[in-house]
């Protein structure tokens, strides 16, 4: 029976907290082995939530870069810029590293417990499955997103900071399509596609998701043949090489996923090689000492590429001598260790990931990729102007939204990144967020994934029966 439109329209709009929570109010049936993952990955869209938020709204008081530094530097002491403490002020780079981690694992898994029952024509057909879809899960919601974003420049006459509007939709649509189709293909050589610059600045992370992708299918079908021990040391090799030989850290968090999800899968079946039994006695002191370093070596200062700021940068010195010489941005070699001690940690802290499989952030995964893509056309179309209205005013608003500067003032005291001039608007735009993110994982999120799927079945050739006649 086909679905009435006002009732589809009813069913979009509609608020997931209102079902008890996203539908989790009560459970019906117990969560899945790795439902941590999805909690996990629904904090870390939040972390980049805060982290962008508290960015742009202390953009124009010059206050971001105590954001971006250590607690000290330059003779600075701020709250926010305490270790772990700042994880939750400017943990948007320290969640998308968890974000790459946690695709490894997750991409691995099916082939990866079939490799380990022996059924390769199996695995092989999983692989090849995952792989035509990945492209069509990832962008399709990419595509919808900035195609409404940019077009409501034009339809609603809005104005933001983040872009600069062409002078007619046309001539918007022909330039948003010009840098989509440099940015959907990730072998390009040159320069970066603009398309994330023009149209959400925060895309720049999922032609990084695709290649990733590719990298766990091609050695999921390289190390499928391999035996037990010698395919954990082909992966462990491969993570060395994107690590200390070339400049590829983000294979090396995609790789640390893998490995992670080959050794929680031996260990379910009882087959770890014996080195792991030697932590058995002590592996929660292990793994809650890792936890400890994963939010330390998370808040690495990233306010800049040069070494010599992380060696001025207190509490970093000594660390800043384990940088390898293939790596160029050296933060994304500390945020390698904090997400993989970190998605390490979690399954094997019982209050941790109790945590994490609880309701909230089980929310916040089913909700994760919408809430990563929609924050930012919401912080700069809504956000920039709530903050105009409370007190952060940029030069660009005295031309363009006068009317807006301190509507509503609020006091700036208290402790950095906690003012009520920056809290208050937050009333309005997590409800905001959430909601529209709720509207995008219902519009092109989840029938991404059914759209893939039926391609990927409709190109299938027919299975060829066996002739039973003599």
């Amino acid at each position: 029976m086909p679905v009435q439109p006002s009732r589809w329209s009813f069913a979009l709009v509609r608020p997931i907290l209102l079902n008890k929570l996203g539908g989790l109010g009560t459970r019906n049936k117990p969560l899945k082995r790795t439902a941590w993952l999805d909690g996990l990955r629904g904090f870390a869209a939040f972390l980049v939530y805060w982290h962008h938020h508290q960015l742009w709204a202390h953009y124009p008081t010059g206050e971001t870069v105590i954001f971006e530094n250590a607690f000290g530097y330059d003779n600075k002491y701020y709250f926010v810029a305490l270790p772990v403490v700042r994880i939750f002020f400017s943990g948007g780079h320290y969640a998308v590293t968890v974000f790459f981690v946690i695709s490894g694992y997750v991409l691995s898994t099916k082939p990866l417990s079939l490799i380990q029952a022996g059924e390769l024509a199996k695995a092989g057909d999983s692989i090849g499955s995952a792989l035509f879809r990945r492209w069509l899960r990832l962008y399709i919601p990419v595509i919808g997103t900035t195609f409404l974003y940019m077009s409501c420049w034009h339809w609603f006459g809005i104005w933001t900071a983040a872009g600069e509007m062409k002078e007619n939709w046309w001539a918007e649509l022909w330039s948003w399509y010009a840098e989509f189709k440099n940015y959907s293909f990730v072998f390009r050589t040159g320069d970066d596609s603009s398309f994330p610059y023009l149209y959400n600045f925060h895309v720049w992370s999922i032609p990084v998701e695709f290649k990733g992708s590719i990298i766990v299918y091609t050695a999921l079908f390289a190390f499928s043949r391999c035996a037990r021990n010698p395919r954990i040391w082909c992966e462990l090799s491969l993570i060395f090489y994107f690590l200390y030989v070339a400049d590829g850290w983000y294979g090396a968090m995609f790789m640390a996923g893998m490995l992670l999800c080959e050794i929680d899968l031996l260990a379910i079946a009882n087959e770890l090689p014996r080195f792991f039994s030697y932590f058995e006695s002590f592996k929660e002191l292990l793994f809650l000492n890792l936890f400890i370093a994963s939010l330390y070596l998370g808040g690495v200062p990233s306010s800049d590429w040069d070494i010599q700021v992380l060696e001025k940068s207190p509490g970093w010195a000594y660390l800043s001598y384990l940088k390898p010489q293939a790596v160029f941005d050296f933060k994304w070699f500390y945020l390698f260790w904090a997400a993989l001690f970190l998605v390490a940690s979690v399954p094997r802290l019982p209050w941790l990931k109790h945590f994490f499989e609880g309701r909230f952030c089980q929310y916040l995964g089913r909700i994760s990729f919408a809430l990563y893509l929609v924050h930012g056309p919401i912080l700069w179309v809504l956000g920039d102007r709530l903050y105009t209205a409370t007190g952060f005013t940029r030069d660009s608003h005295k031309e363009r939204l006068p009317k807006w500067i301190d509507a509503f003032p609020i006091s700036k005291a208290g402790p950095l990144g906690l003012e009520p001039s920056f809290l208050v608007p937050h009333v309005i735009l997590l409800p905001v967020t959430l909601w529209l993110a709720e509207i995008v994982t219902k519009l092109f999120d989840e029938p991404s994934v059914k759209i893939a799927s039926w391609l990927y079945n409709k190109s299938l050739a027919p299975r060829s029966t066996p002739n039973l006649n003599p």
